[in-house]
């Protein structure tokens, strides 16, 4: 790239200590972007719907106000977003319930597992509940995705 007769070159390449002030700044700003703990979200929960409903109720016209059918509507929507979100923590709940249950069942059981490239064989003594539970084979922790076979005691 050349600018008024000199010549300028651009570097691509980052080094590790302008690396880690990227990642470091990158870090503050997703923690910046959560509220009360919560990641800021891109789209409309209940809760959300419940605010938009309140706010348009407040600032009708008075003397146009909205129509009974529209206000039904519209309770009707946000009823119905409430029972999918309700639907949808209840689905979360049970498939960590049914994740949990299969991975119990390999307690006292010999597996492979597979450690990229290497297989790793032996004796599940404990497990971890949750979303995704893990399996403890000697003293370390493996995901059940690691698993590639199970054998009888």
């Amino acid at each position: 790239m050349e600018m008024s007769g000199v010549e300028v070159q651009l570097n691509t390449q980052m080094s590790p200590s302008e690396k880690a002030k990227l990642d470091l700044y990158a870090d503050s700003f997703n923690k910046a972007n959560t509220v009360n703990g919560r990641a800021v979200q891109q789209s409309l929960g209940k809760d959300d719907f419940l605010k938009l409903l309140i706010t348009q109720l407040s600032n009708q016209d008075p003397t146009s106000p909205m129509e009974n059918t529209e206000f039904i509507a519209q309770m009707a929507q946000f009823s119905s977003l409430e029972q999918m979100t309700n639907m949808n923590e209840s689905f979360q709940r049970m498939t960590a319930m049914m994740n949990s249950s299969q991975a119990m069942g390999t307690i006292g059981k010999v597996v492979d597992l597979d450690l990229g490239g290497t297989t790793h064989t032996g004796v599940v003594d404990a497990i971890t509940y949750g979303q995704n539970p893990q399996i403890r084979v000697g003293n370390m922790y493996y995901d059940m995705k690691q698993i590639q076979a199970v054998y009888g005691e």
